[in-house]
């Protein structure tokens, strides 16, 4: 039996990169698909391919930093399925990289809101439908510029320092409702975006194979695989975790 099996799911950034991918694992082990962005022609797009598989599929476009638009996407895939058995909260941004001096105060709250405010918005909205199914799952997507830290790169690192804690606290506090609330935190994957960056700089690729343990960037797949093992009833004892999925890049 596949293991998210009628299982309806909610994935926010689902249009592209991890999102997608995890849209597809998803659709993959039976569940039916919510695919939430703010990018209509890729979240479009997506749920069109997951239909032609044979997948339940609703694309719901939304800025997440917008409060009413992230109750009326939960609104629409309880509309729509009836119900909401899990979540995956995907969707971040950041704007570019610097000295942490020279990063404008607009610059570092556009990575708190649209990378770890937009995460609890979700959640808020999420967790109200859950509760009215008696309970279910949250994944949240992290990063590993959180563990340690991201020279350069320190808003979003902060705001997904931010998601961590706001995995652990919300699942200490909804674990007796029957909610699940963990994430996953990547190491270098590859994305489009990744790819893109490589194909400009050739030479970039060799040093970020060498930044796991194993050799190699990850793929958005296995971001994916990870997220549907929380979802699924196979996480049944496990809330409050995070996992690096990263080729052993913290160890290293």
């Amino acid at each position: 039996m596949k293991s998210l099996e009628d299982k309806i799911v909610l994935v926010t950034g689902g249009g592209s990169g991890i999102g997608r991918a995890i849209c597809e694992v998803m659709a993959r082990e039976g569940a039916s698909v919510v695919v939430a962005d703010f990018n209509a022609e890729v979240g479009e797009q997506t749920a069109a391919d997951l239909k032609a598989g044979g997948t339940n599929a609703l694309f719901v476009q939304a800025d997440l930093t917008k409060e009413d638009q992230v109750e009326a996407m939960v609104k629409a895939a309880v509309d729509h399925f009836g119900r909401l058995d899990c979540a995956c909260n995907n969707a971040a941004l950041s704007r570019g990289r610097g000295a942490i001096e020279e990063f404008s105060r607009e610059d570092f709250e556009f990575a708190l809101e649209y990378s770890l405010t937009n995460t609890w918005l979700s959640m808020k909205y999420e967790i109200a439908a859950l509760r009215a199914n008696g309970g279910g799952a949250i994944v949240n997507i992290s990063s590993n510029a959180s563990l340690r830290g991201d020279a350069f790169n320190t808003p979003y690192a902060t705001a997904k320092g931010g998601v961590n804690t706001l995995t652990k606290s919300s699942a200490a506090e909804l674990a007796r409702a029957g909610i699940r609330i963990n994430a996953v935190s990547p190491g270098v994957i590859r994305t489009p975006g990744v790819q893109k960056y490589i194909d400009e700089n050739p030479d970039v690729e060799k040093q970020l194979n060498k930044a796991s343990a194993v050799g190699r960037m990850g793929e958005p797949s296995e971001i994916a695989e990870a997220v549907a093992f929380f979802c699924s009833d196979r996480a049944s004892f496990i809330t409050g975790q995070l996992l690096s999925v990263d080729g052993g890049a913290t160890v290293k």
